[in-house]
This record gives C-alpha cells, structure tokens and sequence, in this order.
C-alpha cells in the first residue's frame, strides 16, 4: 500500500530546509519548537529513512530529505490547488506587489508565473525597487505584498531564506589593503552598503565610495567594469561577477535575510494568502539566481 504523507508534516520539513533551524521552523508555522520535531520524526517513520541529520550546532537534509523536499513541493502545490477548487472561491482581484530589484534577477518571476497560471483572476501592480523603499510603500499601504530584505535584528515577515552576504568582484579584481579599498554601492540608507562598511570597520581597512548606484542594475555595472567590489546575498550573484574567495583578505560579512511581508490591511485576502503559500512552497531554492 502507497503511503499517504501528510501535508502538514511536508510543509513542517519544507519549512525547516528554508530556514536552517527547527527554532525559525517553528516560529514561520506558529507552533512550538518540540512540535517540529516532532513532525519531523513522524514523517521520518513513515518514511523509514532519515530525512535530516541533526547536530549540536547545526542541521542539514540527508540525500533522501533533498529528495522528499522536492516531492513535498510538489505534494503541497498539488493540494493548495485542490482545495482552492472545491472551495469554489478561486481568487481575483489586483495584487499590488513589491519586489526588491535584486531579487528581479532570480526565479521568482517564474513563480509569479505559475502563480498567474493557477490563478487567472488575479491581475498584478508589480514594482521593482530598493527594499528600503518597498518597506516605506507597504507601510503607507501603496502594497499589498513585499518580497524583498530585512536588516539585521528585523523579526518582521516571513522568512524565505537567511542568506550569507559575499564579496564580489570580476576575475581580474586585485585588492591593495594598503589604499582605501574601492566600493560600488547603493545610495544610502542600504542594507549591504551598512554591512560592507561594518565589516571593513572591524577589521580597520580603509575604503571609499568609488561608485554609488541606485538599482542593481548599476551595482552590476560598477562592479563589472572594474570601479570597486560590492556585497551581494550567495545565491544572487549573477554570472557577469564572480565571488571573491579569502586570498583577497577581505573580512567575513553577515548575513542578510530575505522575507515575504503582507499589509496587514490585505493579507487575509484569498490572493494575498494564495500567494504567501505559492512562494513558501516553492522552497528557498526559487530565489537561486537564474542562470538564464
């Protein structure tokens, strides 16, 4: 006999892969910490392998709960779908959604795609800016949905994926830590300008503003024509610029979180709560820069 894998404990594992930690798990499904692993365990059983591999310090899936992620994903789109058709209440209206501009480089518009497809009522607003600025909009009530970063110490929204900030340059960046190290930055106030500059600090290098930009697309720019080096989340650094590695010197940056924020006049709207859960099923791995 098949067995039937219940979604809750699917989007318990999906949630714990996203976020690294059964402690953000927990909080993101509003239940308690012991319940995650206990959901953990229940599906191990029905299973009958091990699903993630849990140390003091750290967790990670095992061969076998990488691939019951990617059926979870599956599974739950499945019955997201299901459930909006018997219900009979498909959502419609116009969404008004922010999307920091970094984040236009990655899969998400794909999501935002399949999203449309499964909800043709649903039209968009679709904005692309800095996330300071969407923040700015959705409390003003100018959005219904902001997809973006969080600073530091921000427990705001609902966690996609905690990211490592890197430094980037180009193959041929060579940097003199004896003269104030060039950056290509964004216009202040700026989540990854405040993390460069902290870093440096700690670690007493000189630097200097040697480009500031607006969007990404000049950040990319800057930094491919060999102006300075920038800082940008692991997993959105797109394939004009490469990763500088420690023979560089440069000290380790933080992290930097990336969230899905709703309008607290909006987000119990059945397209808003729609797509919540399109995104978060998607899993962490929809905001991998696309290699398109």
């Amino acid at each position: 006999m098949t067995a039937a894998y219940d979604p809750q404990l699917l989007a318990t594992l999906l949630a714990v892969e996203q976020t690294g930690s059964f402690t953000q798990a927990a909080a993101r499904l509003r239940i308690r910490q012991p319940t995650v692993s206990q959901h953990i365990r229940r599906l191990e059983q029905q299973v009958g392998r091990m699903l993630v591999h849990r140390t003091t310090h750290a967790l990670s899936l095992t061969p076998d709960g990488e691939a019951m992620i990617g059926f979870a994903r599956t599974i739950l789109a499945a019955h997201e779908q299901a459930a909006a058709y018997f219900s009979g209440s498909q959502p419609r209206g116009r969404l008004r959604i922010g999307m920091s501009d970094d984040l236009a480089l990655t899969r998400l518009p794909q999501i935002l795609r399949e999203f449309r497809r499964d909800n043709p009522m649903v039209d968009f607003y679709l904005t692309v800016e800095q996330s300071r600025v969407l923040h700015e909009w959705l409390v003003n009530d100018r959005l219904d949905v902001l997809v973006g970063k969080r600073p530091p110490g921000d427990e705001r929204g609902q966690l996609v994926k905690r990211e490592r900030l890197v430094w980037v340059g180009t193959p041929a960046t060579k940097i003199d830590l004896t003269k104030p190290v060039p950056l290509v930055v964004y216009a202040a106030p700026s989540m990854s300008r405040n993390e460069m500059r902290k870093a440096l600090n700690r670690a007493q290098i000189p630097y200097r503003s040697a480009c500031v930009c607006r969007g990404v697309n000049g950040l990319i720019a800057g930094v491919a024509a060999g102006i300075g080096i920038s800082a940008l989340p692991a997993s959105l650094v797109p394939t004009q610029l490469t990763t500088l590695g420690t023979a560089h010197r440069l000290p380790e940056l933080g992290h930097i979180d990336l969230v899905l924020l709703a309008n607290p006049r909006a987000e119990e709207r059945p397209a808003v709560k729609a797509l919540i859960a399109t995104i978060l099923a998607s899993g962490s791995r929809s905001l991998s820069a696309s290699t398109a």
